[in-house]
């Protein structure tokens, strides 16, 4: 009998591919959308919205495959959103997409497609799981531009064994060549770059929604002298430059957010600067790493070479070079070579190697 695999289908061209190639391959293939009960004036560029559910039926109707649609609007408030929102008024810069896939995608849809007999859950990720005598490593895929493996890094080792990656070998231009000439109706289909939740202009328009009340506050410079106020810390993020309402014979950027004094600090750009971090909430994807390995700070930011060692749970990295911005609230991810050793979510920033 043929492996059973259940699709996460978003409506996108990259999730109708990787439901294609299972098929091809011989998989008995089941797509499933995830309604989040995201509701907006026009949803067609949204993942997960009602256009998006109506994409990937299409899509599964041209495949001859079922498609079902599980309500996750609840769990997606609950893991989600609450923590987005909690995040930014502690100050703190958070990464949605991380724990929706901690949570949602790799939680509860991969639990619950095994209960109903499914042998795989299968997403359009870009990203590579492979097999070794020893178990299995996340890896990155052959479209580097693409790698959505920082994303990916909060995934239970023990769930790794579970879930197939079919994009891993293509680029996303092949991609999209294979969907062309299977006709599928979602061959052209524009992808979101947005968080999907945030169907308003931005995410300081979602957060005032959302009630935190606005406080202003005083924005002061490295020594404390106060130069402006701020209409909310909601409204700012480390290495800001705009929108800080303050003349300055040199630029500024946001250096630190203290939530507790809703306080701003600013400096200049050499004060963005900072030796290692401390990160929390860790998941582990390798047991043995090596003396040294490779970190990103930010999806965008290049991977720099850094000394990790754990101190009481959490993991205190020294970077070789001193890295700009890091963001409490971001999660930062560890590679050596194209595998993903682990991460977790980035707590303090530590301006010299023998802070703690």
């Amino acid at each position: 009998m043929s492996q059973k695999v259940l699709v996460a289908m978003s409506g996108g061209v990259d999730s109708s591919v990787a439901a294609l190639l299972l098929k091809n391959e011989g998989y008995d293939v089941s797509g499933v959308t995830m309604c989040l009960g995201i509701v907006a004036e026009d949803d067609s560029a949204k993942c997960c919205g009602s256009t998006a559910i109506d994409d990937a039926k299409r899509v599964c109707d041209r495949l001859k495959i079922p498609h079902y649609v599980f309500d996750y609007a609840a769990q997606l408030e609950d893991k989600v959103i609450a923590k987005f929102v909690s995040e930014y008024k502690k100050g703190r810069t958070p990464n949605p997409c991380v724990e929706c896939n901690r949570h949602l995608k790799f939680g509860s849809l991969l639990d619950k497609a095994l209960k109903l007999g499914f042998d795989f859950l299968a997403t359009g990720h870009y990203a590579a799981i492979e097999k070794k005598e020893n178990g299995y490593c996340l890896k990155r895929p052959k479209d580097k531009k693409k790698d959505q493996t920082y994303f990916l890094y909060a995934i239970p080792y023990e769930k790794l064994g579970n879930i197939l990656f079919p994009l891993a070998a293509l680029t996303k231009d092949e991609v999209r060549e294979v969907a062309k000439k299977a006709f599928l109706p979602v061959a052209e289909k524009q992808e979101s770059q947005d968080i999907c939740f945030v169907t308003q202009k931005n995410y300081q328009e979602f957060l005032l929604r959302r009630g935190p009340e606005l406080k202003q506050g005083p924005i002061v410079d490295m020594q404390g002298n106060i130069l402006g106020r701020h209409r909310g810390i909601i409204f700012h993020t480390i290495g800001q430059r705009g929108g800080l309402g303050i003349s300055h014979k040199t630029p500024l950027y946001v250096v630190s957010i203290d939530s507790d004094k809703n306080l701003i600090v600013v400096g200049e750009k050499k004060d963005l600067m900072a030796k290692g971090l401390l990160a929390g909430h860790i998941n582990m994807l390798a047991q043995f790493w090596p003396r040294q390995v490779y970190a990103k700070i930010r999806y965008r930011k290049k991977e720099a070479l850094c000394e990790v060692t754990n101190e009481k749970g959490r993991l205190k990295v020294i970077f070789a070079e001193e890295q700009e911005a890091i963001t409490p609230g971001q999660s930062v991810v560890f590679y050596a070579n194209d595998r993903v050793l682990g991460g977790g979510v980035i707590e303090k920033v530590l301006s010299f190697a023998g802070n703690d």
